[in-house]
């Protein structure tokens, strides 16, 4: 990384959240230093974070590109723990690691490490997991801190590690690439099927 991309990426907030067009903080900066990207895509940073990015880069600051959404409050996801199936589908959507749970076994998140990033939203085949406003009336950098910054990139870089591509190993015939998509389909389906069943006895 250049030095005017990391000089960037610690302007960023760290929220990891993809908005910007790019699959990580990191990467956006990367293409802002290359001229690739305006200053003017992250959501998270609001107003502020432009400014931040138009010192550094010299550039006018500008308004927020809608088409990469708009300067909110910040958000914590949630998760219905009544509904949710156990399929791990969030663990690893999350990019700072802040959802916990095993395999078939209800899931909760930990808001110390929750950026507020949606990314877990989509990846839930149920729809268990809401956003909750935890900063009203505050948004961009007045609702987040340079600690929480500070820890989100960590806790991202320890998410990328645990994602790092291991050594092949032997893989047995019934977990072939090709086997794979269908055996965690057949578990979703089951855990969907349980999910009913909880569901209609739960009812009156």
């Amino acid at each position: 990384m250049s030095p005017s991309a990391a000089a960037l990426l610690d302007a960023l907030p760290q929220t990891q959240c993809t908005r910007c067009g790019y699959p990580d903080c990191a990467g956006y900066a990367e293409a802002i230093a290359a001229g690739e990207a305006d200053i003017n895509q992250c959501p998270p940073g609001g107003a502020e974070g432009v400014q931040r990015l138009s010192g550094l880069t010299g550039r006018p600051v500008r308004a927020l590109d809608p088409q990469f959404g708009i300067e909110l409050p910040r958000t914590l996801a949630v998760i219905d723990e009544a509904w949710c199936i156990g399929c791990t589908l969030c663990l690893d959507a999350c990019p700072t690691d802040a959802i916990v749970g095993i395999h078939k076994r209800m899931h909760t998140v930990i808001d110390a490490h929750c950026t507020g990033c949606e990314l877990c939203i989509p990846a839930c085949p149920v729809d268990c997991i809401a956003l909750e406003t935890v900063t009203p009336g505050r948004s961009g950098w007045q609702a987040w801190s340079q600690a929480q910054a500070d820890h989100a990139r960590a806790r991202h870089a320890l998410h990328a590690a645990r994602q790092a591509p291991a050594a092949p190993a032997a893989v047995p015939p019934s977990e072939t690439p090709a086997a794979a998509p269908e055996r965690k389909r057949a578990i979703i389906e089951a855990a969907l099927a349980r999910a009913r069943a909880a569901a209609k006895d739960r009812q009156p």
